[in-house]
């Protein structure tokens, strides 16, 4: 049998192209928003397809917590983790350059986007988890249903893209039409709530790691009895 090549995963091959389209969307918008709002979005769309892929394809893992739920590689789900969190930060750095009096909400959004994601997909690596959504059932329940519901997670995560987008849009639009107003407004409460869902990241992944820190203090006191 050939070895596999984890790289050329169907999955990581829909990675590559998230980063393409989030590279060429950061190209195009200091001088294309259409264009580069078209590949921002194409790029986000593109993260709802890659676990589709990993398990039609069997090119994937299964995660510990989800014995029946196959996600992608570890190396996919890294990969797809930094694209998400670079490519909000990076339409978040251009925001604040058009709306510079909301620099400091942009700021926070950034800090506490990747602080969350980021020491959350640590404590889940220190438990055993294959992914960063892969929570321990018996923890916080909006945080359950928030990774074990496909349609709230996509909901959410593309209500906030859309929120950030929408603002980029908007500058460039004298007078928008109705419509996106009230799209922007049902975005913005979307972008709140995922907001809301990031503390509860920081304070369970902290919860969690202060719990592996007592664990573990409890066992060298163990062994030095």
């Amino acid at each position: 049998m050939a070895e596999e090549n984890i790289f050329l995963f169907v999955p990581n091959l829909i990675g590559y192209a998230r980063i393409i389209l989030g590279l060429l969307s950061f190209y195009l918008m200091q001088c294309c928003p259409a264009p580069a709002v078209f590949c921002y979005l194409l790029s986000a769309l593109l993260d709802a397809f890659d676990g589709h892929a990993a398990r039609a394809l069997n090119q994937g893992n299964y995660s510990p917590f989800f014995p029946c739920t196959m996600e992608g590689t570890k190396f996919g789900a890294m990969l797809d983790m930094l694209t998400d969190r670079c490519a909000t930060m990076c339409l978040l750095v251009n925001l604040s350059l058009l709306y510079p009096s909301y620099t400091f909400l942009f700021q926070l959004s950034m800090c506490l986007d990747i602080s969350s994601h980021w020491l959350h997909l640590h404590s889940s690596v220190i438990k055993g988890a294959t992914s960063h959504k892969a929570i321990d059932l018996s923890g916080n329940p909006i945080l359950r249903i928030y990774y074990t519901s496909r349609l709230v997670l996509f909901f959410m995560c593309m209500g906030n893209e859309l929120f950030y987008c929408l603002l980029y849009v908007m500058y460039y639009i004298e007078e928008p039409q109705v419509w996106l107003q009230w799209l922007l407004g049902v975005c913005a409460v979307v972008s709140f709530l995922k907001s809301g869902i990031s503390v509860l990241h920081l304070i369970t992944a902290s919860r969690n790691m202060a719990a592996i820190d007592m664990a573990d203090r409890e066992s060298e006191r163990s062994k030095t009895k």
